[in-house]
């Protein structure tokens, strides 16, 4: 089973009447073929579904017409097999309203040198056909990811899937609705925006509710249904000993539970697939939400914490696109720095709120004073991230355009143990070095609030960026000072021209 497999691409393959019936035929197997072949890599989280050959301008455009229509189809690939004159691609690619992969090769990988002749050629010019097809792409303006190479090579099918992976994100994007409990955190600038301007983009659609609404929900949680969540966190965490039967602080997990069901029916009830919450606005709740939002983002919810509504969006997407991936997702934020200059790093974490996905071994649930919010001590999970390469993912609203900031990082294990920091944190080494990275993201104005995540890489932020029209700036081992100032010069004209496209 896909781990995205509720969705699917088309294969759309390009020629023409010209070459007749029997050409036209081994056109068509050998599309079919490819298109299997790339349904069954493990790498592509999608189906591959093969669609008929298209040879004329209203074939062309009843089938970009179609995907555009089709809510189960992401994406299409194109693929031009023969020749296939670009003027009729024209109306079908003004009418396409979904991401657009250009897959550039060939059926056969080796040519037949001592059998090769005219008809071969004929067949088999893609190489042809597909620089007729990118001419109308790039005069169209058409925005495409281009991916070269036999379609059988394991680095072809994992482009593809990243490309996949990122359609998927868009997709989910187009429906996504946020839940904020309580406004954002008074007097931050990062975390407001335009949210009008954001579903215009990206088709999210941001909410807000009193926290009360959610407060008379907790009280009005079953027994039944709290003794259920106990049970889980029984079984999938270590307890600390206050909060076992019998324990000092057992009502204050079963608080918690409250809090968890309470929210997981609010968000079933409304379709939300993300939410925000601040310490600012607790109104009834006894305890700031902490477990109860750590297991919503790791069953694949978006979380935002002092109302931080895109970073919310962002967790969610990304936890859609990484959806099978090792590695897990968080939300996430940059806390303070290990300033040695042999090895810099950073430590972030959160007051409560990071997910489970990236822990390495098994968490501890435990409960701790909480020094903001005025409430309860609240209970919460303890971890450190796994290691391994990591992207950190901020969206910000820059006034006139969104902007993605990745910067690359290796996640690294404590140099030493934090018995003292109750919290899930995560301790990184940014790319290519501290100076740089720390420099060239406060030059971008990036936010204190990111996404985490070791699931999902720049490519794949980088497909949905072009797929969304949204800016995009990576820190990664090329990244030097000079360059990222000339890039953020060269994007702000860019996008001052054209309005992002």
């Amino acid at each position: 089973m896909k781990p995205l497999g509720e969705y699917e691409v088309w294969f759309l393959t390009g020629s023409q009447d010209l070459y007749g019936e029997d050409t036209l035929r081994q056109v068509a197997d050998h599309a079919a073929r490819i298109a299997a072949g790339l349904d069954g890599a493990a790498s592509i989280p999608v189906r591959v579904v093969f669609k008929p050959v298209v040879k004329s301008p209203d074939g062309i455009k009843a089938a970009c017409v179609a995907a555009s229509a089709a809510d189960e189809c992401v994406g299409v690939i194109a693929w031009m097999h023969t020749f296939s004159p670009a003027k009729m691609w024209i109306a079908g690619l003004q009418a396409l309203r979904k991401p657009l992969l250009h897959l550039h090769t060939q059926f056969n990988r080796d040519l037949p040198w001592g059998e090769i002749d005219m008809d071969f050629m004929n067949l088999n010019q893609a190489a042809h056909g597909d620089r007729e097809f990118a001419h109308i792409e790039t005069r169209l303006g058409v925005a495409r990811k281009t991916v070269a190479g036999h379609w059988q090579d394991p680095v072809v099918a994992a482009r593809v899937g990243a490309w996949a992976r990122a359609a998927c994100g868009r997709q989910d994007a187009q429906s996504l609705r946020v839940a904020r409990l309580g406004d954002n955190m008074r007097q931050v600038a990062v975390t407001e925006g335009d949210k009008t301007a954001v579903q215009i983009k990206l088709g999210v659609s941001v909410n807000g509710f009193g926290v009360g609404d959610l407060a008379a929900a907790v009280r009005a949680v079953p027994e039944a249904a709290v003794d259920t969540l106990i049970e889980d966190y029984e079984a999938s965490y270590t307890l600390v000993p206050g909060l076992r039967a019998g324990g000092a602080d057992r009502e204050a997990l079963r608080e918690a539970a409250r809090i968890e069901a309470a929210l997981r029916a609010f968000m079933a009830e409304g379709g939300f697939g993300a939410l925000t919450d601040t310490f600012e606005n607790l109104d009834g709740l006894r305890q700031l939400p902490g477990i109860a939002v750590q297991r919503l983002m790791a069953d694949g919810y978006g979380f935002g914490a002092e109302g931080d509504w895109k970073t919310a969006i962002m967790v969610r997407l990304e936890k859609t696109m990484g959806r099978g991936l090792p590695g897990g997702t968080s939300f996430m934020e940059d806390y303070t720095y290990h300033l040695d200059p042999a090895d810099p790093l950073v430590l972030g974490s959160h007051m409560l709120e990071t997910c489970p996905t990236i822990a390495e071994g098994r968490p501890s649930c435990e409960i701790h004073p909480l020094s903001i919010g005025g409430r309860g001590d609240p209970v919460r999970l303890v971890f450190d991230a796994a290691p391994g390469p990591a992207t950190a993912t901020a969206l910000m609203d820059m006034g006139d355009r969104l902007r993605l900031l990745v910067n690359e990082v290796e996640v690294v294990r404590p140099p030493e143990p934090m018995p003292r920091l109750p919290v899930g944190r995560a301790v990184w080494r940014p790319r290519p070095d501290f100076a740089t990275a720390t420099e060239a993201w406060l030059m971008a104005g990036g936010s204190h609030h990111t996404v985490l995540s070791r699931a999902v890489g720049t490519e794949v932020i980088a497909d949905f960026a072009e797929m969304t029209g949204v800016e995009l700036l990576v820190i990664d081992a090329d990244t030097s000072i000079r360059g990222f100032g000339r890039e953020l010069r060269w994007n702000a004209a860019y996008h001052h021209m054209t309005g992002g496209r």
